[in-house]
């Protein structure tokens, strides 16, 4: 998925002048895209039209970025990206753990933000190649490699676009451990020890979804010096 294809954006933000700059260049380089100045305003477009990715400010008059990124959670998979104050490590951690994507500290350059979008929709959900087995199985919970799937019984188990292609790397090379560099590298991000941090919270929040005790983690296995391995029976 990329820009050109009508992929439509949501931009929140409270600061009108943001709002503004960023849906004209958005719009310039292609993008379909809508505006709305609190969670509020937020959800009310959500309910009536559907947005391929969510370009999130964490500081905002009433219900903050976090609080919203984590409800949305609940009930959608779409893509969030998450804007920050500079420095403030916590709130990045805190969206990461809520469901966010990426995130992104104010101030940044557009084309910076630009790049990130077209990162996160790269590694949306899309049909690929496993060449190993079709079904691994996780005790009670299954996923479907070629459909990127994960089901626990007959109820779709619901990740984000960052957990499913994570499951997609993961689940090509079962068994063999997959640095947090080459992770970071697959999903498009950029380097650094921030990014590999980003990662880990992306791992803690993956293992919810499967295993049965995810503080001692069976099947989605820390390899000490490593990485991270995926173990199916």
């Amino acid at each position: 998925m990329t820009a050109g294809t009508e992929v439509h954006l949501l931009i929140v933000d409270d600061d009108e002048r943001i709002r503004g700059l960023l849906q004209k260049f958005l719009i310039k380089n292609g993008f379909l895209v809508t505006a709305a100045r609190d969670a509020a305003h937020a959800r009310r477009l959500m309910a009536g039209l559907e947005f391929d990715l969510i370009v999130l400010d964490v500081m905002m008059p009433g219900e903050d970025g976090i609080s919203l990124t984590r409800e949305l959670r609940t009930k959608l998979s779409t893509p969030v990206l998450l804007l920050t104050a500079k420095g403030e490590t916590s709130d990045r951690i805190a969206g990461l753990e809520a469901g966010a994507d990426d995130y992104l500290a104010k101030p940044f350059e557009p084309k910076e933000l630009l790049l990130r979008i077209n990162a996160i929709l790269r590694r949306s959900p899309a049909p690929v190649q496993v060449k190993l087995p079709k079904v691994l199985n996780f005790g009670p919970v299954r996923y479907d490699a070629d459909r990127g799937e994960m089901w626990r019984g007959e109820e779709l188990v619901r990740l984000t676009a960052t957990e499913a292609q994570l499951m997609r790397i993961l689940a090509a090379r079962p068994g063999e451990a997959v640095s947090r560099t080459e992770l970071v590298d697959d999903l498009g991000r950029g380097g650094g020890l921030a990014q590999e941090r980003a990662i880990d919270v992306q791992i803690t929040r993956l293992r919810r979804k499967f295993e049965a005790d995810p503080k001692m983690p069976r099947y989605l296995q820390t390899v000490r010096g490593a990485g991270y391995m995926l173990a199916p029976e």
